[in-house]
C-alpha cells in the first residue's frame, strides 16, 4: 500500500536492529560443539553397505522393479507387506528403522530420513517429493542438539507432492496432507489438511 502525502508509513513492530539486540545477552549459536547425542545410525558394516545401495537401486532415475527393492529392504531390516510399489529417486536413510503394510506406495523423489522409526500402515500413498522428516535440531540450545521423533501414518493416510511431515506426528486413519502442506502436529482421522502448518479444511468423504 502507498502511503498519502501526509501519512508516515507504517513502522514494523520488532525492528531488525532490536531482534539483534535481544541476543546480545544471550548464549549464540556454536555450531562447533555440535554432537549427535544419543543417535547412532545402525551397525557399521551395515550402514556403509547401505549407502552404495541406496544410491545406485534406489535414488536413481533407473526404474528397478519394486519387488527387488523390497527384497533388498527386508535383507536390512526393514519390515514390508506384500504389494508395495517403489518409484524411482527415493531415498531411504536407515531401512532397519522403517515398516510399511500391505500395498504402500512411494513415489519420485520421496525421501524418508527415519533417524528414528518410520511407520507407514497399509494403503498408504507418499506422492512425488514427500519428506517423512523423522529430525530436527534444538533451535533453543546453543550447540544445536538433535531431536528426534517417530512418524506413524495409519491406513489409508494420502501424503500429496512436496508435502513435509515433521518429527513425532501421527497421521492418523485416512487423513490427507494436500500439496505443499507441513504437517507439525497430529492429523485427525478422516479429515483433509492443508497449509503451512497444516489446517483442516474439509472432512474426506469416499465412494464405494
Amino acid at each position: 500500500m502507498v502511503a498519502l502525502p501526509n501519512e508516515m508509513p507504517r513502522q514494523p513492530t520488532l525492528s531488525v536492529a532490536s531482534n539483534r539486540n535481544q541476543g546480545a545477552d544471550h548464549p549464540a549459536t556454536d555450531l562447533s560443539r555440535f554432537r549427535v547425542g544419543g543417535y547412532r545410525a545402525g551397525p557399521l558394516w551395515k550402514v556403509v553397505l547401505w549407502y552404495p545401495i541406496n544410491y545406485y537401486l534406489f535414488d536413481t532415475p533407473i526404474p528397478w522393479p519394486s519387488r527387488l527393492k523390497v527384497g533388498i529392504l527386508r535383507l536390512f531390516g526393514a519390515d514390508i507387506g506384500k504389494g508395495v510399489v517403489i518409484k524411482p529417486n527415493v531415498r531411504i536413510k536407515n531401512p532397519w528403522r522403517l515398516r510399511m503394510g500391505n500395498h504402500s506406495w512411494i513415489g519420485e523423489s520421496v525421501w524418508i530420513d527415519n533417524m528414528e522409526d518410520v511407520v507407514i500402515g497399509c494403503h498408504v500413498n507418499l506422492s512425488q517429493g514427500v519428506i517423512l522428516l523423522t529430525g530436527n535440531h534444538d533451535y533453543t540450545q546453543s550447540n544445536f542438539a538433535f531431536r528426534l521423533a517417530k512418524i506413524t501414518l495409519e491406513d489409508g493416510v494420502w501424503i500429496g507432492a512436496r508435502s513435509v511431515v515433521c518429527p513425532g506426528v501421527t497421521c492418523r486413519s485416512h487423513a490427507v496432507l494436500s500439496v505443499n502442506s507441513v504437517a507439525s502436529k497430529p492429523l485427525e482421522p478422516w479429515t483433509v489438511y492443508a497449509g503451512n502448518p497444516a489446517v483442516p479444511v474439509r472432512p474426506r468423504v469416499m465412494s464405494a
